[in-house]
């Protein structure tokens, strides 16, 4: 193999090695809990809850869903399931999270903690989600007492 050769092919990798490293993660630690629907991860990256709505810092129960969610993920890894949009206008990653088992997004609406919300194209999960609202409502748990 030429030196030419050999050059080509190292600058190929390394270009592909670079590619792959600017890849979000589809397992991560969990770094930061924002809210009651979005997290920091390992690299910096803020992932935003999918099909879900909690409440803002300066909204009732927003301490409430804010720690419901440390609970659930803090200091943990996830897993994170992406739907059709990778970002929102915010630049988050939109996923679906997933820790031990639990469907995160979930959790926090049957909790009542978070609201089933769709935001086209990214409705997977959304009859289940607005289930799992239904039942929280029911149940007056969270912020529907």
């Amino acid at each position: 193999m030429s030196p030419r050769s050999k050059i080509i092919i190292l600058l190929l990798l390394t270009t592909l090695l670079l590619l792959a490293c600017q890849q979000p993660p589809g397992v991560a630690k969990v770094t930061q809990v924002i809210d009651g629907d979005t997290i920091v991860i390992e690299g910096g990256y803020h992932v935003r809850y999918v099909g879900i709505d909690a409440p803002e810092k300066d909204e009732s129960y927003y301490l409430e869903a804010k720690q419901a969610n440390e609970e659930l993920v803090e200091g943990k890894k996830v897993r994170l399931e992406k739907d059709i949009s990778n970002k929102d206008k915010y630049g988050r990653l939109l996923r679906y999270v997933y820790v031990d088992g639990t469907f995160v997004n979930a959790e926090m609406v049957r909790q009542g903690y978070a609201c089933a919300k769709a935001y086209l194209p990214d409705v997977k999960y959304q009859v289940y989600l607005e289930a799992m609202e239904k039942e929280a409502r029911q149940a007056k748990k969270g912020s529907w007492r």
